[in-house]
């Protein structure tokens, strides 16, 4: 019984001290780890392990020992590699790895923490930035097991190496397969860049042991570099690769066939070069130069088997004219030229271009080159029409060349579209229609009219118009130029038929000498001749202009009065208006003079003057003044008649009456 109770005991006893272990286990979690880790960091959980990953005595305070197990991570710091290195530095601390990496915050929690976010990452700061091709590839497409070689996995932490960022390198290699099978060793940036794998802009064919020359350097690739299997590799991996290396260069043979059947024990560079293969060099120990027909000029360059058919050097060759190897190229248009249309005669062996038939040659011909004419190019009249080109040009006049600028005005006789009878071969103006000229035409110049420029009635047309000068006019009457000032007035007299039957014009009173010279016009037709004192009188005097103007050209002519008191004022203020005989101051004046009046006292007035009074001046009984209109005028009547009106009582006067 007491056995068996201090066995019961001591169980209850053991359980309680295992309880209160376990108790005190919780509770001290709770109070130290501030959460569960993540997964990759799962197996450190519990308080016995805190300081697997925590520095509990270090100095300044707890520290963080990430680098004691992420050594991979650690060795990239020193060696100041990728962007660890650039974002910390080599000198790190624990507070660095918190700031990405943060754990005790749930097993799902991402260990990484991206700023803002891993596609914007600049992937400059890993030391490899992502130009041309690799710009828009995917982080997942690089960062894979499958790229990482096995040199790079070693030291690794991630199992899964499909979720680490490390074991690249910079190297081509790593990544992408030699297609060149070890060739050109494995610095690929020698010829391609990350814009593209082709072309391979890079690459220089001239530093390799085989410079491209002449026609080589347009030769495809693949014309000398097959692609041939890989047979280092299974046939199902076989892919076929371009063959860079081990190819025989040293003689022409080595690509190229023997077209000579051996026949010439030299070397090919003996004869040929890489520019043309027709383009033969004399051959070694010949001398052309020594023979009946030196080669010259483009000649030197003629391929053996040009002039030696099928390479025949025996038979003799024809060469005593040109055209015993050339064609006729003019097709026959120098024939009958002198020397049977040689070749020679305008062309050089040097070159078929340019023709030595030059400016003094053309003068031999049917139309020499003079003037301006010097300074044309060949072509701009015989136009290039290759074989067909014309050189023999019937046709000769100006304009079978020069378009007619005149529109057809000089068609008719006596022009007939000759140009030359106006202009020269040395310059197109000034044209040599001169006055004298003028004078043959519908319009001779005279007065006035030889002084104005051409320009002036032969007006120039705006640039880019296609209406040409005029120099015919249908309508040559004064008033095509100018305009008429009189606006009509004296159309009747303007319409007159002059003696060569062609209407008066303004020239029916004007000249072509002065505008203001008047020999045509005769005031003695009008209705209002100018007599006396009227014929030294200004037009303007009687044919007063509008608005205060002072020329006569808004004049109304026919409105000008025929009445005295039309342009004059009337001296005696209205005294004589109302009497019939004397309307007009024609009854007591004349137009010669105003002074003496013609007035006939004895026959228009009760007091006929007689004896003495003959003698009196009209102011010696006319006395009586009035203001009118500002004029002191001498009114004559009334007047007294009777004598002792103006006598008196003068007895001496009586005695004598």
């Amino acid at each position: 019984m007491r056995s068996n109770r201090a066995a019961r005991f001591a169980f209850l006893a053991l359980t309680a001290f295992l309880l209160a272990i376990g108790w005190c286990t919780v509770s001290a979690l709770a109070q130290v780890s501030p959460g569960p880790l993540a997964r990759a960091h799962e197996s450190l959980n519990g308080v016995l392990n805190c300081t697997k990953c925590h520095d509990l005595g270090a100095r300044g305070g707890v520290q963080l020992k990430c680098l004691d197990c992420h050594t991979e991570i650690r060795d990239r710091l020193v060696q100041k590699l990728g962007m660890h290195a650039v974002w910390v530095g080599s000198t790190v601390t624990s507070k660095d790895c918190a700031k990405c990496h943060s754990d005790h915050n749930g097993v799902d929690f991402p260990l990484v923490h991206w700023q803002p976010s891993r596609e914007a990452m600049d992937h400059r700061q890993t030391g490899f930035p992502l130009t041309g091709k690799h710009a828009p590839l995917r982080c997942e497409e690089c960062h894979n097991a499958q790229e990482i070689l096995p040199a790079g996995r070693t030291g690794i932490q991630v199992k899964d190496l499909n979720h680490t960022y490390l074991g690249l390198t910079s190297a081509c290699a790593s990544c992408h397969q030699d297609e060149h099978r070890g060739q050109l060793g494995t610095d690929c940036e020698r010829c391609h860049t990350a814009e593209g794998w082709k072309p391979a802009s890079g690459f220089n064919h001239a530093t390799t042991k085989y410079p491209l020359t002449g026609a080589h350097a347009t030769v495809a690739c693949a014309k000398c570099h097959p692609s041939v299997a890989d047979v280092k590799l299974s046939v199902a991996d076989a892919k076929p690769y371009v063959k860079y290396t081990g190819l025989s260069f040293a003689t022409c043979t080595g690509c190229h066939a023997d077209p000579h059947k051996g026949a010439f024990k030299g070397t090919c560079e003996s004869c040929h070069n890489t520019s043309n293969w027709k383009q033969v060099a004399q051959l070694e120990g010949f001398d052309h130069s020594k023979t009946a027909y030196p080669l010259l000029g483009k000649h030197s360059s003629v391929a053996c088997t040009e002039c030696h058919n099928k390479g025949d050097f025996k038979t003799q060759v024809a060469y005593a004219t040109c055209s015993d190897c050339h064609a006729d190229y003019h097709t026959g248009q120098f024939l009958t030229r002198a020397g049977g249309g040689d070749c020679a005669v305008c062309h050089t062996v040097n070159g078929f271009k340019p023709s030595t038939f030059g400016v003094l040659e053309h003068a031999a011909s049917m139309y020499p080159l003079e003037g301006r004419h010097a300074e044309v190019k060949c072509e701009q009249c015989h136009v290039s029409k290759g074989k067909d080109t014309l050189f023999k040009i019937t046709q000769t006049q100006c304009i079978a060349c020069h378009e007619d600028v005149h529109r057809g005005q000089f068609v008719a006789e006596p022009y007939q579209n000759r140009c030359e009878q106006c202009h020269t071969v040395e310059e197109f103006r000034p044209a040599h229609f001169a006055l004298a000229r003028h004078r043959e035409t519908r319009f001779p110049l005279t007065g006035a009219h030889i002084a104005v420029p051409c320009a002036q009635c032969h007006q120039e047309q705006p640039s880019g118009s296609i209406t040409p000068v005029q120099y015919r006019f249908d309508d040559r009457s004064c008033t095509a130029c100018h305009n008429d000032p009189h606006s009509g007035q004296f159309r009747e007299q303007m319409a007159a038929r002059r003696v060569d039957g062609a209407a008066a014009g303004c020239e029916a009173c004007h000249t072509t000498v002065q505008w203001k010279e008047l020999r045509g016009f005769d005031h003695a037709k009008t209705r209002f001749p100018l007599l006396g004192a009227h014929r030294g009188v200004a037009c303007i005097d009687c044919h007063r202009p509008p608005a205060l103007e002072t020329t006569l050209e808004h004049v109304d002519y026919r409105a000008a009065s025929k009445q005295c008191s039309g342009c004059h004022n009337d001296p005696h203020g209205g005294q004589f208006d109302s009497r019939r005989d004397v309307a007009d101051c024609s009854s007591c004046h004349n137009v010669n003079r105003w002074k003496p009046a013609d007035f006939d006292h004895n026959t228009r007035t009760t007091f006929s003057l007689q004896g003495a009074h003959q003698n009196v001046s009209c102011e010696g009984c006319h006395k009586l003044t009035r203001i009118v209109a500002g004029q002191n005028v001498l009114f004559y009547k009334p007047t007294p008649a009777k004598c002792t009106d103006c006598h008196g009582n003068d007895e001496r006067f009586q005695q004598r009456n």
